[in-house]
């Protein structure tokens, strides 16, 4: 896990600003390792900087830092790529990066995690290849060579990297299936392409001036939403979206890239009855926090109390209980002193369960009001609400107790439809499919289980079957959001005035087509940038065990009822 920066020439480019206070500004990303490769045609020369260890310095492989690049500003160079590192796997100076093929064909930065890369590192030995280090990097670098682009189809993980080929004159980038870990771009006024895994790594480029995005701050004032799209709330710069790639010659670069969708999410087919399913996603669950564990430092887990984290910590517990290991498992939570909104009777129930080692934060107003900016500083763009103080709380907990690794439950909500809005569709669909009578026996379950009356179902199918014209105007006239509000004059912004959860498919009467629309557009994406930057401004590395492709491709091809 770490913050990652890279810098191209293109054909209108003089000379390559110095890259390093790229990788200054997010050191918070990578405390534990620094280093810088400058391609040329006929070379590659590898840098370190204050944080590059010594024994990183004197190891004995290709892609070491030379003491006589120190200081160098690669300024005549066609591309020059940076590294901020946090060590998670392979703590030794092997696992350095940028890293290199032992040809220096392929120099290589890349931020997250392959879980598999022990399975796909076996695979590639049986198939002639020679590693120097125990790191995951290694084995994404390998398999680039040995597989092409197809490699990405091989990865469980989450991953965000920039690859050159020296000899074809190619850069490959790409982001993992859900986009769990960031990657950005911008072409700056003086012709540079830039790659960054933060956005404030831009803007000590020459040529940066912050500028709106009109149509994305639109989305986010009016709509909440964020990271729907390429876009950004800054004009010029854009992202590789969750499953996509860029791969092109550097001849090609310029201020939108080509890009191609690699992953398309696909349902895998399920015939059986529900504990069946619920049998076979136990055994999914379980391996992908077993994978989820693979560290070379200590690992803990968030806590909430809810279902989620509380599976991810009974399952981490009895899979490090079953590994005969000594082990401390930590978890840690977010409570409140007012007993309307502490759910500590939950988390403790799970704590006294498991026997764990138990952390409490308690995030107060006072604290975020004079940790405001500093949380604004590290995530770039908007947040949608203070959850997001009490995530930082969490991660800034787990870091204060030497825990590098944290396992989360982001993605079950929307996955499993654990929001109540999922019964907007639900409603919508039995009311298509004329199943009336089912449909008042579900109005009344959800009335006896959950509290919510006919106003609420009645908002929910409204919202969902109404034509866009008479759905705007009921928005405007019962108070909901609505495209055009009375307070905002988007004249200013140039945006279209349009409801961006059409575009994203949440106006649909099937629960699965809803829970794509929040895993690939929608919840989950804003969900896993707060996450990146509330665990990266901490150092700690976040992982998802529910975002398992093979767990997500398995649910959404379930049947509707099994999850309602």
């Amino acid at each position: 896990m770490c913050g990652i920066g890279a810098i191209f020439k293109t054909s209108t480019t003089g000379e390559l600003p110095d890259i390093r206070p790229m990788l200054d500004i997010v050191r918070h990303r990578g405390p534990d390792d620094e280093g810088y490769a400058a391609v040329y045609d006929d070379t590659v020369c590898f840098a370190g900087g204050p944080d590059t260890p010594e024994e990183t310095v004197a190891a004995d492989t290709v892609y070491r830092p030379r003491p006589e690049y120190r200081d160098a500003r690669f300024a005549d160079a066609l591309a020059v790529l940076g590294h901020r590192r946090l060590s998670i796997i392979d703590l030794s100076p092997t696992g350095h990066q940028p890293m290199s093929s032992e040809d220096q064909r392929y120099i290589c930065v890349y931020n997250g995690e392959i879980y598999n890369f022990r399975e796909l590192r076996q695979e590639l030995e049986e198939a002639g290849a020679e590693f120097v280090s125990a790191s995951d990097t290694e084995v994404l670098l390998t398999a680039y060579r040995t597989w092409g682009v197809d490699c990405l189809q091989r990865f469980n993980g989450m991953f965000a990297f920039v690859i050159v080929d020296r000899v074809r004159g190619e850069l490959f980038a790409a982001r993992d299936r859900f986009g769990i870990k960031p990657l950005y771009y911008w072409h700056s006024p003086a012709g540079v392409l830039a790659f960054a895994s933060e956005i404030k790594q831009f803007t000590v480029l020459p040529g940066w001036r912050a500028t709106l995005d009109g149509q994305a701050a639109y989305d986010q004032l009016n709509w909440g939403m964020v990271n729907h799209t390429d876009a950004t709330l800054f004009s010029g710069v854009r992202q590789l979206y969750g499953g996509e790639y860029c791969n092109c010659s550097l001849d090609q670069l310029g201020p939108r890239l080509p890009v191609t969708q690699w992953y398309h999410l696909a349902p895998a087919s399920f015939h059986g009855d529900l504990p069946a399913a619920a049998e076979q996603f136990a055994e999914l669950l379980n391996d992908a926090v077993a994978l989820r564990l693979r560290a070379d430092v200590p690992v803990g887990t968030s806590l909430s109390g809810g279902l989620d984290s509380s599976s991810i910590v009974c399952l981490a517990n009895r899979l490090l209980r079953s590994s005969g290991e000594p082990f401390v498992q930590k978890t840690f939570s977010a409570c409140a002193h007012d007993p309307r909104f502490d759910e500590r009777q939950y988390v403790d129930a799970v704590v006294k369960h498991c026997d764990v080692e138990p952390h409490y934060a308690f995030p107060e107003l006072g604290e975020l009001l004079a940790t405001l900016d500093t949380v604004i500083w590290h995530h770039d763009e908007p947040f949608g609400s203070t959850s997001v103080y009490a995530e930082w709380e969490v991660f800034r907990l787990a870091s204060e107790n030497g825990v590098k690794v944290s396992l989360d439950g982001h993605g079950a909500d929307e996955l499993l439809a654990g929001y109540d809005v999922f019964l907007g569709s639900h409603f919508a669909g039995l009311f298509v499919r004329l199943r009336w009578i089912r449909l008042l026996q579900e109005l009344r379950a959800v009335r006896r289980i959950h509290g919510l009356g006919l106003g609420f179902a009645a908002k929910g199918m409204a919202n969902i079957l109404l034509p866009e014209g008479p759905r705007q105007w009921l928005k405007r006239h019962v108070g909901n959001v609505s495209t055009a509000p009375d307070w905002l004059n988007i004249e200013p912004l140039h945006a279209l005035d349009r409801d961006p959860g059409v575009d994203c498919g949440l106006k649909t009467t099937s629960i699965n087509d809803y829970a794509r629309a929040q895993l690939l557009m929608t919840s989950v994406p804003m969900q896993l940038n707060w996450a990146d930057r509330d665990s990266m401004a901490h150092s700690v590395e976040c992982r998802v065990p529910f975002l398992d492709h093979r767990i997500v491709e398995f649910v959404v091809g379930l049947p509707p009822v099994f999850k309602m």
